[in-house]
């Protein structure tokens, strides 16, 4: 007898990956069923435009797996891929590599009956509608000669006009003391409402580098190995400069050539171009880059001036073409035809880069594992029907410094959902939106998801599926920016 639904969920250390089902053959009603549900049936939804194909996203463990269809009460399989003959008749077969071939992956811990986890429901309050189903990886709506003009005319944009029109009239911009305290570090980022900091060596009178919520989450899973529980005094007996000097150890240790993987500090002048500057962002892999002035020749007597984000570059351009989006053709192409983010693969074709996603009862390590380990920024957070609750976010670390929190927690006692909770607060007595989940439909135009993006506190759009809100991919800043920019 093959196992049940049930019997996957119980095993908490099993990993999901999500994966589409199509029904490409018609029919008014069809179900999908197999040894991942139970063969209980799981409705399949018809794909707007095209009513004769039927669709839906299942994480499913890996291993062998055998699946039918249900079409209009009659089972069916699919000739055109792999099927044997079993105990159900004919069924189709997959075959999904181990979970140690591929990171990241899904923690199947079981959901609580209820959630209090909001989820900005600003895409939805609009009519629900099915999305049109184009691949992501289905570019064939997309001109070629269209492409390159609008990116030809985006670059132009961006190479003139610099940096120095991203300042804003007024703003402050914290740095921090390498001799400061981590702890005190921590408290900084967290009171402030800010995932990250420039940093500043008085003795050799320059910017060195970065603090930032990849740090802290390094320096939790590193003091979580050396005991059961974190205490004050371990982080207090750590400086910014001590943590950077252990964490080039540990990279160094890390690397088989022995040599350190610690990159410079990465930064821009105020008359550098944004095409330079985002590209910049997007070669080194960081979030932001500080705009730093001397008007010494040497480059001494620094002045930290902002912090430039692909968000305010973003906006720069979606505020340039608001009154001719006709000069920019890929603009009204739905995002699910473009060949940018990163989606949930179709039965039969390649997993080239799975999903992250958790379940909210999974532990804060589990989490803080797979953001170091599958090198992302944030990870979806989804119920038992794979539909979207909430976003564990690399800066979420910092709300752990609420009533000094990290100092009494086990990081696998604690859990996905009760780390949230935390975060909740922080943001909010700054101005900023508490909401961190944005989502949109793979049907939503292009300019629609760049002006999502474009706003404050906004990194990346979750692609859900209309009505059941299923995880169907994840599109980013630097998505949109290495789709714009070739």
């Amino acid at each position: 007898m093959y196992p049940s639904a049930m019997d996957y969920a119980r095993d908490g250390g099993t990993a999901l990956i999500p994966t589409r089902f199509v029904w490409p053959y018609g029919g008014r009603r069809v179900y999908l069923s197999g040894t991942f549900t139970g063969w209980s049936q799981r409705p399949m939804a018809p794909v707007e435009g095209c009513p004769t194909v039927f669709q839906t996203v299942c994480s499913i463990p890996p291993g062998y797996h055998q699946y039918k269809f249900i079409v209009d009460g009659e089972w069916r399989h699919d000739e055109n891929q792999p099927f044997v003959s079993g105990s159900y008749g004919t069924v189709n077969t997959v075959l999904l590599a181990r979970e140690s071939d591929y990171l990241p992956a899904v923690l199947t811990a079981r959901v609580p009956p209820s959630s209090n986890m909001d989820v900005d429901n600003q895409a939805f309050q609009r009519l629900v509608r099915v999305s049109d189903g184009a691949l992501p990886d289905d570019a064939s709506r997309i001109s070629q000669t269209d492409l390159d003009i609008s990116r030809h005319r985006i670059s132009a944009v961006l190479s003139t006009h610099s940096a120095y029109e991203l300042l804003p009239g007024s703003s402050k911009v914290i740095a921090l003391d390498v001799d400061l305290p981590v702890k005190q570090a921590f408290h900084i980022l967290h009171e402030q409402g800010i995932p990250m900091a420039p940093l500043w060596d008085f003795s050799r009178a320059q910017f060195v580098g970065v603090l930032s919520a990849l740090d802290f989450i390094l320096i939790m899973r590193e003091l979580g190995n050396h005991g059961s529980n974190l205490t004050e005094e371990e982080l207090e007996t750590h400086t910014i400069s001590a943590w950077k000097e252990a964490k080039s150890y540990l990279s160094r240790q890390a690397n088989e050539h022995g040599k350190s993987a610690l990159r410079r500090l990465v930064w821009a002048g105020p008359d550098e171009n944004l095409k330079d500057v985002a590209l910049q962002i997007l070669q080194n892999g960081v979030a932001t880059v500080p705009i730093i002035h001397s008007s010494a020749q040497d480059g001494s007597y620094p002045q930290l001036l902002y912090l430039a984000s692909l968000s305010e570059i973003l906006k720069h351009i979606c505020r340039y073409f608001k009154h001719s989006p006709e000069s920019l053709p890929i603009l009204q192409l739905p995002v699910g035809a473009t060949p940018l983010g990163t989606w949930v693969p179709k039965i039969g074709e390649p997993n080239r880069q799975p999903l992250a996603v958790l379940r909210p009862t999974a532990s804060l390590n589990a989490a803080l594992n797979l953001l170091v380990q599958a090198q992302v920024s944030a990870i979806p957070i989804v119920d038992d029907n794979d539909s979207l609750l909430d976003v564990y976010s690399r800066s979420d670390i910092t709300a752990l410094a609420k009533d000094k929190v990290y100092t009494h927690i086990s990081l696998e006692e604690m859990s996905i959902h009760q780390a949230l909770q935390l975060a909740e607060e922080p943001y909010a007595s700054y101005g900023l939106s508490s909401q961190k989940c944005h989502m949109c439909l793979r049907s939503d135009p292009l300019h629609e998801v760049m002006e999502r993006l474009s706003r404050p506190g906004v990194r990346r759009l979750v692609v859900v599926e209309a009505g059941s809100k299923r995880v169907e991919g994840i599109i980013s800043l630097s998505d949109i920016f290495k789709f714009l920019l070739g």
